[in-house]
């Protein structure tokens, strides 16, 4: 992936450098230890992903597939504010999207490839350097005709710009006007990694993974290793800690304290459960009890006392989600207006200590939906703070050394959740993140029973647990958020399982080569609606738009296939179609023996009663083992469909259906959603079986998910 490369040359320099032209404010910036590590590695010129590889390539050496990665993927950024603005890049994906990639990959020149690899590339690189670098501003002026040359220069100047990141912000903590912090590592979610019960705090009936996972002392080699980077590149000891995604628990503070750090930070939903008060906001957004807001907590640990800060939501997520739809001055305007309101109400309570509000937000994500990526909004914004006499902007640190907290909140009360929801369901609860956490459970099982295994004498199956334990993986896995890119994440968290044991000399589990989530090789994911006639035909127009999975061999997986050929499935607002295309084998086979279609449902968002598959000889990998609330049992050699509904005591009630089936030169089936839960994602796997007993999985060893449109 690209992303450390390119947000590096975007996002991670130009915040720290536009601050430094207005001293009077102080700011605090987190930077991850281990974006510091692959930040090096493309500095030193170790790094290199496919994006870059092409980059350097001359476009007469790209074969045919590294030509449609290039049309296909040279276009990944938000085309409003960073394709549109540039007449050539814009008028490449006006090409590729009225002619398609087809025509693209047949007519495109050496030229078209060469300048929208040079493209992406510029597109990626900060507003602010076009205007301090004269090589920068002359690619911009130049708009096309880029040579192998050009393409070389830009990833020079891409290494200078991220050799730059570290030292800046180093040399702006060292005059005082920044503060920097750390986050564990590799940004796990410290809480689960304590014990992943922690997630029924917030939600009690939560589904949680069969192998509980309790690692608490794993807590330590975070810490110790992202100080050791943080001293690499700023010398000295952080005083801050950014908890992954503001996330806490009471088990966790011990060791935030025993490692010297002085403060952390969560959210205003976080504060309201720990104190059992919920922050309403009136219609301008402002907030209900202020005073418990804008003060930081004392924390009492059994290794030292923390100061805990809550931001304040509504400011915090209209930066990171609003103010791109307005005009800077628009938004900088509201934004002081609202904080010119709390210091109204500070003054109202005649208060004998300052409030600190609180702003945090994720630093790389937003900026490129802002025009000319945030600068405007930022300039202005930080010279409109700079000239007011009421409001003073400071790091948490300093705030604390003049009014540390007079209130404290005892530890145990301190809930465990996070700054999404105030809980932890992002990461965990879904079958298919639940599922990763048991897979990573039983490495960190493998590895305990391995005490020969240090960190001195087998750094690597250590790196390989650290990277497991990252919060990413189980933020893509499942329910709530999906990517194009799912099906890499799923194999390079795999891969980082297999790694431990592997540098234990133990034997992979089989389980780690199957999927969790996610395909590959000509899958694809539903385009729009589809309404197909249920006649069996597979009318190619009909199913045209629908999500597809190839099964078996054609997806060059273990599994080899026998019945099934691909599957094809989507919906519209009354039904969610199923197709299954036999192969020969297939079609002579249920022509001479009764088999049996099943499609199993699960709703990652619903809480209702779950039961295992009702076949036998269920291969133990995921997804076979989940649970599910729907059965539709379909006969092939005929009669009616069946819908059963997952009941108390792991009984399967039928309940009435309105299902269609056909089946000819294919099997087609329509599910009412009315028939299903229609108020929730829909997540399903298809099954073949034979007199009760299990013969292929017709979905892989994946799940398809669907949301009703």
């Amino acid at each position: 992936m690209p992303w450390v490369r390119l947000h590096g040359t975007k996002d991670y320099l130009d915040m720290a450098q536009l601050l430094a032209r207005f001293p009077r404010l102080h700011q605090t910036i987190n930077l991850v230890p281990s974006l510091l590590v692959q930040l090096q590695d493309y500095i030193d010129g170790h790094a290199f992903d496919p994006y870059l590889e092409l980059l350097l390539k001359p476009v007469e050496r790209l074969d045919a597939q590294q030509v449609r990665f290039a049309i296909e993927r040279s276009f990944d950024a938000y085309h409003r504010t960073m394709v549109y603005p540039h007449p050539r890049y814009a008028d490449l994906l006006e090409q590729r999207e009225k002619r398609g990639v087809d025509w693209c990959v047949h007519h495109w020149t050496a030229a078209d490839l060469s300048d929208v690899l040079a493209w992406f590339n510029l597109t990626w690189i900060d507003p602010l350097f076009r205007e301090t670098d004269l090589e920068i501003a002359a690619w911009f002026a130049k708009g096309e005709g880029f040579s192998l040359g050009d393409r070389q220069r830009i990833y020079a100047k891409q290494r200078e710009i991220l050799a730059q990141i570290a030292p800046t912000h180093r040399q702006l903590q060292e005059k005082g006007q920044l503060e920097l912090t750390t986050t564990p590592y590799t940004h796990p979610i410290l809480p689960l990694l304590v014990d992943t019960h922690c997630a029924r705090v917030a939600v009690p009936d939560l589904l949680l993974p069969g192998h509980r996972f309790q690692w608490e002392t794993d807590l330590d080699l975070h810490f110790v290793k992202a100080k050791q980077i943080y001293a690499r590149y700023f010398g000295g000891e952080p005083q801050g800690l950014w908890p992954s995604e503001q996330s806490v628990s009471p088990a966790m503070l011990p060791y935030v304290s025993r490692h010297g750090f002085r403060w952390l930070c969560s959210d205003e939903g976080v504060l309201g459960w720990s104190l059992g008060h919920y922050f309403r906001r009136d219609e301008q957004g402002q907030s209900s009890a202020p005073h418990l807001l804008y003060q930081p907590y004392r924390l009492e640990t059994t290794a030292g006392d923390l100061a805990i800060v809550f931001r304040d939501r509504y400011l915090s997520d209209a930066i990171g989600f609003t103010y791109s739809n307005l005009t800077p001055c628009q938004a900088v305007t509201d934004f002081v207006d609202r904080l010119r309101g709390i210091y109204t109400l500070w003054q109202a309570e005649a208060r004998d200590r300052p409030w600190l509000v609180t702003v945090a937000l994720d630093g790389e994500n937003c900026w490129e939906y802002y025009a000319n990526d945030g600068k405007n909004f930022l300039e202005l914004l930080y010279g409109t703070l700079s000239e007011l006499d009421w409001l003073k902007a400071v790091t948490v640190s300093e705030f604390l050394q003049e009014f540390p907290p007079t209130e404290k909140i005892p530890p145990h009360q301190l809930h465990s959740g996070s700054w999404i929801d105030a809980n932890f369901t992002t990461w965990i609860g879904d079958p298919i993140k639940n599922r990763a956490w048991e897979l990573l459970a039983e490495a960190r099982q493998c590895l305990a029973r391995h005490p020969e295994a240090t960190q001195e004498n087998n750094p690597e199956v250590w790196e390989h647990l650290l990277a497991a334990e990252g919060s990413d993986w189980f933020w893509w896995f499942g329910a709530g958020h999906s990517s194009e890119h799912d099906a890499v994440f799923d194999r390079l968290f795999r891969e980082h399982l297999q790694g431990i044991y592997q540098a234990l000399n133990e034997t992979v589990p089989q389980s780690l080569w199957y999927p969790l989530d996610g395909g590959s090789g000509g899958d694809r994911r539903p385009v729009h609606p589809i309404q197909p006639p249920i006649d069996g035909l597979g009318n190619p127009q009909a199913w045209e738009g629908a999500g597809c999975r190839w099964i078996g061999g054609q997806r060059g997986t273990m599994h080899q296939a026998t019945f099934g050929q691909r599957l094809l499935y989507g919906g519209d607002r009354q039904r969610v179609y199923v197709r299954v295309d036999f192969t020969e084998t297939g079609r002579r086979a249920l022509a001479s023996a009764a088999y049996d279609l099943h499609i199993l449902c699960f709703y990652p968002e619903a809480t209702l009663p779950i039961h295992p598959v009702p076949l036998r000889h269920l291969p133990a990998v995921s997804p076979l083992d989940y649970f599910f609330h729907h059965h539709v049992y379909i006969p092939l050699a005929g009669g009616n469909p069946v819908l059963y509904r997952a009941v108390d005591y792991l009984q399967w009630q039928p309940v009435p259906t309105h299902i269609q089936m056909g089946l000819a030169d294919c099997l087609e089936v329509a599910l009412p959603w009315e028939d299903l839960a229609p108020g929730s994602p829909l997540s399903f796997i298809v099954l073949l079986g034979q007199n009760g007993t299990f013969c292929e999985s017709l979905s892989e060893f994946a799940v398809i998910s669907l949301t009703r449109p």
